[in-house]
């Protein structure tokens, strides 16, 4: 039947794809003319803020025709649809699954799709308690921009942590999506609470999401936010540090290990300080040794100086002693040698003369 209904609108298909084609180029012209000819600013005030859009304006947009030319009837849109549909159900999580079930209801022509098959989009926002209704419920939620993170993420963790809760929660067949959808909400939350952090790190408003922006603007806002990132992350790690140090200071083991470790430290500082005495000690005794050798030196120096000047003196004495029995050994045989010569003198004049009495 398909077949037959492609080969039967084969030529209307054709027709449509070329009116499409006429129809873009046709809102192309229109979008130059106004851009061409439109003032630079709006001729009224808004009733709400400032008027904003001008000629630079059209170059950011393209204007084209909404309709499909590729489907001429519905039968076509609603087997495009089916086809979709079980190519989603293969990877489920990377499909806008409810916005992809409404379009399906519109191009059937059902009434209030909105209501049938709620979104994201359609949410608006409410409080987190509201919002945990809404998970166990098994209705969609959205975080916007403006709310308290820190206190829904708080309450929705709460809530996930609560053993009531999660009792009854696992006994439901969907509990399994609905700890999803909660973690996923929860993840949606952390999302602006990060972009949150980022702001006060860096210490200006950052972009709202989504939002255009020139490409020199796009750079300086990587660099704050790298700087930022930095400072976040030095914060969280100093935070989650002094958590655990919190925990572990509540841990008996953990106690009684640093109880152990206060022992050791101060084994170890005994031994420093023991060790430190013996130095001291030991460089006393080497100073001690050091000066008693000196004064040994000393005094074997004065003791080999008076030894010299003894040695010396005694022989300058013998020296002296050896000249004067010199001179006595002289001396004598001076007497001697003129006493023999006397005896001498004598015995040669009596051989020539009588005798006579002597004196």
């Amino acid at each position: 039947t398909l077949a037959i209904l492609e080969r039967t609108l084969k030529v209307m298909s054709a027709v449509q794809a070329r009116v499409h084609y006429a129809m873009k180029q046709e809102f192309q012209l229109l979008k130059n003319i106004i851009r061409d000819y439109t003032p630079e600013e709006y001729d009224y005030e808004p009733e709400d803020g400032v008027p904003h859009a001008k000629r630079s304006d059209y170059d950011m947009v393209e204007v084209i025709p909404v309709s499909d030319p590729n489907a001429a009837t519905m039968s076509q849109k609603v087997v495009q649809y089916q086809a979709v549909i079980q190519l989603a159900a293969t990877a489920p999580q990377i499909y806008d699954m409810p916005l992809l079930h409404r379009q399906m209801l519109e191009v059937l022509g059902i009434k209030n799709a909105a209501k049938l098959v709620p979104t994201e989009e359609d949410q608006k926002p409410r409080d987190p308690v509201s919002e945990n209704m809404d998970i166990l419920n098994g209705k969609p939620v959205k975080a916007f921009i403006y709310q308290d993170h820190a206190a829904h993420i708080t309450v929705h963790m709460s809530m996930l942590q609560d053993p009531v809760t999660a009792q009854i929660v696992g006994q439901n067949p969907q509990a399994q999506a609905m700890m999803a959808a909660a973690m996923a909400h929860i993840m949606e939350h952390f999302a602006f609470q990060y972009r949150k952090n980022i702001e006060e790190k860096i210490g200006v408003p950052y972009p709202k999401p989504n939002e255009e922006m020139p490409e020199e603007m796009e750079v300086e806002i990587s660099r704050l936010a790298a700087a930022g990132a930095q400072k976040l992350l030095q914060s969280n790690q100093a935070m989650m540090a002094q958590q655990q140090a919190q925990q572990a200071a509540q841990d008996p083991i953990v106690q009684m290990q640093q109880q152990e470790l206060q022992i050791k430290q101060a084994e170890v500082q005994r031994k420093a300080q023991k060790d430190q005495m013996d130095a001291q000690l030991k460089a006393a005794q080497i100073e001690t040794e050091r000066m008693r050798i000196e004064t040994q030196a000393e005094v074997d120096g004065a003791r080999l100086g008076a030894q010299i000047a003894k040695d010396q003196t005694e022989q300058e004495f013998k020296e002296a002693t050896e000249a004067v029995r010199q001179e006595i050994e002289g001396v004598k045989l001076g007497f001697n040698m003129t006493k023999e010569m006397e005896e001498l003198s004598d015995r040669t004049g009596m051989a020539g003369q009588p005798n006579r009495p002597r004196d």
